[in-house]
């Protein structure tokens, strides 16, 4: 919902009922994770993407009824046993998407939740999609509160619900978003009612330090990807937001004095890019970013420059198995040169942490092309 989050605010503050089909679940080689939406406006106007095109016309047609009849319906698309290019997917994967028409009387904590996420506030929707009670109930949670039912009017309601607000409040925290099962009374050791947890956490964050050519071109794709990216530098004549426009903040002030006072902020879905290369600079920073809880560390520099640097950290009483998550020298061997292909090199290993792929050519591999995260 993210992604058409500009346009279905819009048709929402109108009035207006539309029609929102979301993946709630995939199998094999689906073309897009759980969350991705579409959206189909009265007048027939769409917005969003659920499968990249194989399926957006069955989907269409599903929202323009959904809206019609008022009613949810959870869809699943795969490959048409007939023919694999009338509706199905082509590439074989499997979506179950979720189709529910949502306004101000079906929804009406929707523009609370999109104001949350504009001020990327955590904030996550679970949604009945399969099992007894009715589908398409619905629950927002924050990290302090939470509003709606799961099983309205229903005895149990209150003990399913705080299950539910427990799981979502721990997707939350890591910025997942899928499914979970439980039993009536939000027993978690049973699975007959499957509700869809979509979580809209802050954006990861994308830590670039070194006011250089290369850590524009790190920010501008660093924005691309879906992060909240700061660039920090000691040196202010360099470090200026008209030099890293893409930037959400540049930030003057020795790296490694920044990055202990934002600790608190960094989690494993962190990625902290040191582009220094000037011990200086770089081996306090390491000191620091390397014991942090960041799932990304990488650091710039020539193989030299890369053993030179291990050997000071060391003597600055770094253990092994701290300095063994350092990824340098930064980024997978694409022979880049360029700031721009370097950037293209450390972005591709970012997705590569995310999905667990083997940098490897997709021809040289075989099996699913779409893996499940590790």
């Amino acid at each position: 919902m993210r992604d058409v989050l500009g346009d279905i605010a819009g048709w929402y503050a109108s009035g207006e009922t539309f029609g929102l089909a979301t993946v709630v679940n995939t199998f094999r080689s689906a073309p897009r994770p759980p969350g991705a939406a579409m959206a189909v406006s009265p007048g027939g106007e769409v917005a969003g993407s659920v499968s990249g095109g194989c399926v957006e016309g069955a989907v269409y047609d599903l929202a323009q009824s959904v809206m019609a009849s008022g009613e949810p319906v959870v869809q699943r698309y795969g490959v048409s046993d007939d023919d694999a290019f009338s509706v199905g997917l082509t590439c074989g994967g499997i979506l179950d998407v979720l189709v529910e028409p949502v306004g101000p009387a079906t929804f009406p904590e929707f523009a609370e939740v999109a104001a949350a996420i504009e001020r990327h506030e955590p904030v996550a929707v679970a949604t009945v999609v399969a099992g007894p009670g009715r589908l398409g109930a619905r629950r927002v949670i924050w990290a302090d509160r939470a509003s709606g039912s799961l099983a309205p009017g229903a005895p149990h309601a209150g003990r399913l619900d705080a299950a539910v607000d427990d799981d979502a409040r721990g997707m939350l925290a890591q910025g997942l978003t899928g499914q979970r099962h439980y039993g009536a009374e939000g027993e978690r050791r049973l699975d007959d009612l499957t509700v869809f947890v979509h979580s809209f956490a802050p954006p990861p964050l994308l830590l670039v330090f070194g006011a250089i050519d290369f850590a524009a071109a790190v920010a501008r794709i660093g924005k691309f990807l879906g992060y909240h990216v700061t660039v920090c530098d000691a040196r202010p004549v360099f470090a200026t937001p008209k030099r890293f426009p893409e930037a959400d903040e540049v930030v003057v002030k020795w790296p490694h004095k920044f990055l202990e006072e934002a600790r608190g902020a960094v989690d494993e879905r962190t990625a902290i890019c040191v582009l220094t290369h000037d011990p200086k600079f770089d081996v306090p920073l390491l000191e620091v970013a390397l014991r942090t809880g960041a799932g990304y560390v990488g650091a710039m520099g020539s193989r030299r420059t890369h053993e030179d640097r291990l050997a000071r950290l060391r003597e600055a009483g770094m253990t092994e198995a701290e300095l063994g998550r350092l990824r340098s020298p930064i980024g997978l061997d694409l022979g880049a040169r360029t700031p721009e292909e370097t950037a293209v090199s450390i972005a591709a290993e970012l997705v590569q942490l995310r999905w667990g792929g083997s940098g490897r050519p997709l021809s040289d591999t075989t099996g699913r092309i779409h893996a499940d995260a590790p």
